[in-house]
C-alpha cells in the first residue's frame, strides 16, 4: 500500500464527503473520522467505509448498529499523504445524532450557534435505543 502517513497511535484522519457528478469533487462533508491500516484495508476490500473507532478501542463498519452504510465512489490522499478523503454514497445519514450531516450546526462570527437549517434524516433515539 502506498506510503500514506500514520500518526503514532497508527492512525490517518479521513474526511467523508458526499459523492458529486463533478471533478473535483465539490459534495458536502459529512463527517471527520479515523482509520488505520486494517479498516482502510477493508474500506478498500468491500467498497464499504470502515473505522477506528477511537473511544471504543476497536474497528467500526459505518452502519453496523443504524443500517446507514456507505459505499466508496473515489477516495484521494492529501498532499502530505497525513489524511484521506473519500467521496460516498451516503445512506440516510451519516450523523449519529439524525442529521445528513455532522456538520449541520452553523456558528456567527462571535462563536454563537445559529438556528439549524435542515430537518434530522432519521430519529436517533429509535435508530440507536439505550
Amino acid at each position: 500500500m502506498t506510503d500514506f502517513k500514520f500518526n503514532a497511535d497508527g492512525l490517518i484522519a479521513v474526511i467523508v464527503q458526499e459523492a458529486s457528478d463533478t471533478m473535483p469533487p465539490r459534495g458536502r462533508v459529512l463527517m471527520m473520522a479515523w482509520m488505520n491500516r486494517e479498516s482502510l484495508e477493508k474500506t478498500l476490500a468491500t467498497g464499504k467505509m470502515h473505522y477506528w473507532s477511537r473511544s471504543r478501542q476497536k474497528l467500526w463498519f459505518k452502519g453496523e448498529s443504524s443500517g446507514h452504510t456507505q459505499d466508496v465512489v473515489r477516495w484521494y490522499a492529501d498532499c502530505d499523504k497525513d489524511c484521506l478523503l473519500f467521496e460516498v454514497r451516503q445512506t440516510t445519514g451519516a450523523c449519529h445524532t439524525g442529521y445528513q450531516s455532522c456538520f449541520f450546526q452553523g456558528y456567527d462570527m462571535e462563536g454563537l450557534p445559529l438556528s439549524v437549517g435542515e430537518r434530522p434524516a432519521f430519529d436517533p433515539g429509535k435508530v440507536y435505543p439505550s
